[in-house]
């Protein structure tokens, strides 16, 4: 088995796990402070893998080029617009449209993987997208209750293209970090992943932070006051982005990400098995395409 695919697989169970652990923070930060902590907390988690990774290697500290900033740079602020049209996007009172063509971020991993790097698919794995595409749709239509006639019709409103752009901007957010990563043009990949995304943080904790503290100075204090909460999300954070960086400087991105909606399969199960939540027959379908796909990506790997 490759190193890039159990990365992948710990990547997505710390990511749902970090998604459980914020809803604990709803009620006591906003939206968009709730969003921060996933930065801020993480970077202590990043900052001292990344020394352990020098220590360990024997490497001396990556040399930064213009490309790598401006590449870690647009990277860290189209992940940070996916949270801002996201959010926008649940301001809606019809996002269920929205949301379902969201989920198309691994087609734009693909396509702009091709565009920026050249990378390229196998015939095995475009049809894996597709499936684990058409199940994504499939099951977010069915955890909204839409019907094809309501999806269909849904399609030409404003929250289904703001749910497109924000498969844009977290598709592009990808294979710019993975671009960051390969720039630095390192022998060792743990160093270059585990560069990059100390980078990242420290860009996205700037910006983030100089936004939130003139769209909402109090939460910069909240965000403090609930720092236990607040770290434990950071840190299953952090861990998700030390699998995802790693994985997505090993491997093509498009492929990592769609081994990554395994996420889906993880949240299906603690919904099914622990919370005993009842589930329709087009959730269930989607998660065996999703299934089906995933099994497909690691055959073809």
């Amino acid at each position: 088995m490759e190193l890039w695919i159990p990365l992948t697989i710990a990547a997505a169970f710390f990511q749902n796990i970090r998604s459980a652990l914020q809803k604990h923070l709803q009620g006591k930060l906003s939206t968009l402070g709730a969003a921060y902590v996933r930065f801020l907390y993480a970077w202590p988690i990043a900052l001292i893998y990344f020394f352990a990774v020098i220590v360990i290697e024997r490497q001396p500290l990556p040399a930064i080029s213009i490309d790598f900033i401006l590449y870690a740079l647009l990277g860290g602020i189209c992940q940070i617009m996916f949270t801002v049209f996201l959010l926008w996007l649940f301001s809606f009172h019809n996002f269920a449209v929205g949301t379902t063509i969201s989920k198309l971020e691994t087609v734009m991993v693909a396509i702009f993987g091709l565009l920026l790097l050249g990378d390229q698919l196998t015939t095995a794995v475009i049809i894996a997208i597709a499936m684990s595409t058409f199940g994504l749709v499939v099951l977010s239509a069915g955890q909204a209750q839409l019907g094809i006639a309501n999806l269909v019709k849904g399609l030409w409103r404003l929250p289904t293209l703001i749910g497109l752009a924000c498969a844009a901007w977290l598709g592009m957010s990808v294979v710019l970090f993975r671009a960051a990563s390969l720039s630095l043009g390192l022998d060792s990949f743990l160093t270059a992943a585990s560069f990059t995304l100390l980078i990242v943080l420290i860009l996205q904790i700037a910006i983030m932070g100089i936004m939130i503290g003139v769209r909402e100075p109090e939460q910069l204090k909240q965000v403090i006051r609930h720092w236990r909460p607040a770290a434990l999300v950071g840190i299953s954070g952090g861990l998700a982005s030390i699998g995802w960086f790693t994985a997505f400087t090993l491997q093509n991105a498009t492929y990592v990400r769609a081994l990554g909606q395994i996420e889906l399969i993880f949240t299906f199960i603690v919904t099914l098995v622990f919370f005993r939540e009842k589930v329709s027959r087009p959730e269930i379908a989607g998660i065996a395409l999703i299934t089906a796909a995933i099994i497909l990506i690691l055959l073809s790997s």
